[in-house]
């Protein structure tokens, strides 16, 4: 009997002794306002948890007794809670803060002096970035030209990326990163708010939208490691994230007004706030103005609104509308005689691009325990883009005969969910990332005569859209189907050293359906042969993709990372069906395949210095490039579009930033800081069938791309200098050095100074600068179509002011 009652009294103890209980709550300032993302820790188990955007926590289960538990978010005086957990009932503990209050006469205050970049966490919302090359860039804390969102000064401190200057006014974004082409973002994943904005994320990944900078907190970049999670592009990922609102106030709003050179006229006006369970943002923004060249200006519309409801402590549904239409005239091109002799020079006076763009996106955030999160994404873009001039090459003169006009119309929907969730294993955090993704999208391209008249119609002669009508060159659908899943781990191996591995499944299809028109003419130029041919093709191919990070910490703030990871990218149908005399595509383009890999060492020395410093490596496999051949007929020169071989491109990538300031532990009322930022690229074709490209120059790769700058604020002001350089570079695989028609050739060195000026008072702003200080005379690309054809000269100096107010 004895035995049999120890035996019960042990497993009742043991029962006792193995029971969990946990703890749930709001953490609250004495206003009983919510304090979101303040820190919770359990002493004795070594244990963090972190309130949500609602100030609401929710331990996981934990032994039963007593725990010391600390409460403390910045600005706040840390708080030591002594909790009993002594029951199976979820025991509620609201926890109250007290601000930390600081007397005038002892302290005085000064903006905070930190860096304005930074790498993204090791988990960053529902992304996993462990092991790879990401960087942050703060827009509230950049100095720049805002209102054209003038991308050298916006992305300086963004080691290795080639920017186009397409226009004056900033309408178009295009960065390359590696040998990749800038054209609008098309080799970057880009989204808003974590989903897509481009045309057609598989046929036509193109941007003909980025917001405007004035609305956007935080740009985001992975790089090429970025495939697993966010699809397979060789550049990796941007992600613009918006601004939010105001969690402490029902309302506040924002007024920028901007005026420049050449008639430059920005308007952007935001309100946002939070009441109650509901937070909400909007923006107008209206743009108008005269590029520096004639036959140049330009009418830009902004919109966009986002409304949340928290609908518990536990998650919130949010739905974002944005609309973005503009109109701008467009100057053409110049050959290389014509822009050394006048770069101000326009030889196209009927020539107009329209973009109309619709975003809509639903979100659904729900944190089913405080270690595992939810997010869903469903989205959805109908937008279309339409360029209508004379094409011809830009050595020709406009014959003031019939326009062409290329209309192109995008429709997709697509939902990505991902589930995060972290856990602890050998008293280390692990977390792994699972995701699903679908995706489809309906392209139409037609291309076509319309008027000859000089205004902005973009109307088909009769109104016709057939291939039937003699003035209608092709005429194309593009549909394409997109689903995938895609895993990662963070396997923390020790204190210091962790591992992520990735995998990621991909289905694709892509189809090409429509007709298009061959016409040839004798040397009279009288039509002697017209045909239609029909084509109806579709492209279902499915593939894995790999990739690992590796982590290494030196300290808490130093560390090593290393990655590599396969990417894909398919070929681009959209494009395919645009006839252009300057430009040819091979008929039987293959898609292309390769990986990025990283090796770098990157952190922050105090709050004295942040660096970033790796060597990067990128193959390709079937890389499709540009040529220069020869009309058999007409003898004239044109680009020919193909696989020209596999390529691989190596370099360095280096950001450093010093704030001098803080090597001194006093107390100033100045800041003083620089940074430089440096990347060196080697590329080349390795293996060709052609042998005139072994061993050439990849096109669009500057060998060196330099920035640098200082920042020196005292008090209210602020004052930052800039000097960007990027050294000659090829435009095609032939590494041609001129032709009469400047659509290929050398694009020379070049190098460019900004100034700016900033001063706050009270609830006002003011920001003034100079753009191309020195008033230097260069250009970024030479477009084969829009805008061009020929070389697109880049702003002059110019000047701009804007004045900012916040109620």
């Amino acid at each position: 009997m004895r035995i049999k009652i120890t035996f019960l009294l042990f497993i009742i103890y043991g029962f006792t002794f193995s029971q969990k209980g946990k703890i749930y709550g709001f953490v609250y300032d004495e206003t009983e306002s919510i304090i979101p993302n303040a820190t919770i820790y359990f002493d004795s188990i070594d244990k963090i948890i972190y309130s949500n955007s609602s100030g609401f926590y929710n331990s996981p289960k934990i032994e039963m007794g007593k725990y010391d538990v600390f409460f403390y978010a910045f600005g706040y005086e840390k708080k030591l809670v002594r909790i009993n957990i002594d029951s199976l009932q979820n025991k509620i503990q609201n926890i109250y803060l007290n601000e930390i209050n600081y007397k005038l006469e002892e302290y005085e205050f000064t903006e905070e002096r930190t860096f304005n970049i930074r790498r993204l966490r090791a988990i960053e919302g529902v992304m996993i970035t462990q092991g790879k090359k990401s960087e942050a860039i703060d827009l509230e804390k950049t100095d720049a030209n805002k209102a054209v969102n003038l991308s050298r000064q916006i992305y300086a401190k963004i080691p290795g990326l080639n920017i186009w200057e397409s226009d004056g006014a900033g309408i178009q974004l295009g960065l390359g990163g590696r040998g990749l082409n800038p054209s609008r973002n098309s080799n970057f994943n880009t989204r808003q708010n974590g989903y897509d904005i481009s045309a057609d994320a598989l046929g036509y990944p193109e941007s003909y939208y980025s917001p405007p900078s004035e609305a956007v907190k935080e740009i985001q970049f992975i790089r090429g490691a970025a495939s697993l999670q966010f699809g397979p592009q060789f550049g990796g990922l941007i992600n613009f994230k918006l601004k939010n609102g105001n969690p402490n106030k029902k309302n506040e709003t924002t007024f920028r007004q901007t005026l420049g050179s050449y008639n430059l006229n920005n308007s952007f006006l935001s309100t946002g706030g939070t009441i109650k369970k509901w937070k909400y943002y909007s923006y107008v923004n209206y743009k108008f103005g005269n590029d520096w060249r004639a036959n140049s200006n330009f009418n830009v519309k902004n919109g966009y609104i986002s409304i949340t409801n928290n609908f518990n402590e536990m998650g919130s549904i949010n739905l974002e509308f944005t609309k973005m239409n503009y109109l701008a005239q467009q100057p053409g091109g110049l050959t290389d005689q014509q822009f050394n002799l006048n770069p101000d020079t326009s030889l196209r006076t009927r020539n107009w691009f329209k973009v109309d763009w619709n975003l809509a996106a639903f979100n659904l955030n729900y944190e089913l325990t405080s270690s595992t999160k939810i997010n869903s994404r469903t989205f959805g873009l109908i937008a279309s883009r339409e360029s209508l001039g004379y094409l011809d090459q830009i050595n020709r003169a406009d014959p003031m005969l019939e326009r062409n006009l290329i209309s192109g119309q995008f429709k997709n929907i697509g939902n990505e969910t991902r589930l995060i969730h972290l856990y602890e294993k050998r008293n280390l955090p692990w977390a792994f990332l699972i995701g699903a993704r679908i995706y489809k999208g309906k392209s139409k391209g037609i291309q076509g005569e319309a008027s000859n008249g000089s205004d902005a119609n973009f109307q088909f002669i009769n109104n016709k859209q057939s291939i039937s009508s003699d003035f209608i060159e092709s005429n194309y659908n593009f549909p394409s189907l997109n689903f995938s899943l895609f895993a990662e781990h963070i396997f923390n191996l020790s204190e210091k050293l962790s591992i992520t591995p990735g995998l990621r499944y991909e289905y694709i299809s892509t189809s090409a359906e429509g007709n298009y028109r061959i016409e040839y003419p004798d040397l009279a130029g009288n039509i002697v042969f017209d045909t239609v041919i029909n084509i109806n093709r579709t492209n279902d191919r499915d593939f894995l993709l790999a990739g690992i990070g590796f982590n290494y910490k030196i300290s808490s703030k130093i560390e090593c990372y290393s990655n590599i990871s396969e990417n894909y990218r398919s070929v681009n149908f959209a494009d395919m069906q645009i006839r252009n005399p300057n430009f040819r595509i091979d008929p039987i383009l293959k898609d292309e395949r390769g990986f990025n890999s990283d090796l770098g060492i990157r952190g922050k020395i105090k709050d004295i210095v942040y660096f970033d410093a790796s060597f990067y490596y990128l193959y390709y496999n079937n890389r499709i490039g540009t040529t220069l051949e020869t009309d058999s007929s007409l003898f004239n020169t044109y680009q020919y579009r193909t696989n020209i071989s596999k390529s691989r491109t190596l370099g360095v990538e280096t950001v450093l930033e010093i704030n001098w300031t803080n090597f001194s532990s006093d107390k100033k009322t100045y800041n003083l800081s620089t940074f430089l930022n440096f990347a060196y690229n080697d590329a080349l074709y390795i293996s060709s069938n052609e042998p005139a490209f072994f061993g050439k120059k990849v096109e669009m790769v500057p060998p060196v791309i330099l920035k640098s700058g200082i920042n020196f604020s005292l008090k209210k002001l602020s004052i930052s200098y800039q000097f960007s350089f990027n050294q000659e570079q090829y435009t095609d695989a032939t590494n041609a050095e001129k032709q009469s028609n400047a659509v290929i050739g050398k694009i020379p060195s070049y190098s460019v100074m900004d100034l700016s000026v900033k001063y706050n008072y009270k609830k006002v702003q003011l920001e003034a600068g100079i753009n191309n200080l020195t008033n230097r005379i260069y250009f970024t690309r030479r477009a084969v179509g829009y805008p061009g054809p020929g070389i697109i000269p880049s702003m002059p100096r110019n000047f701009y002011v804007c004045l900012a107010i916040k109620i």
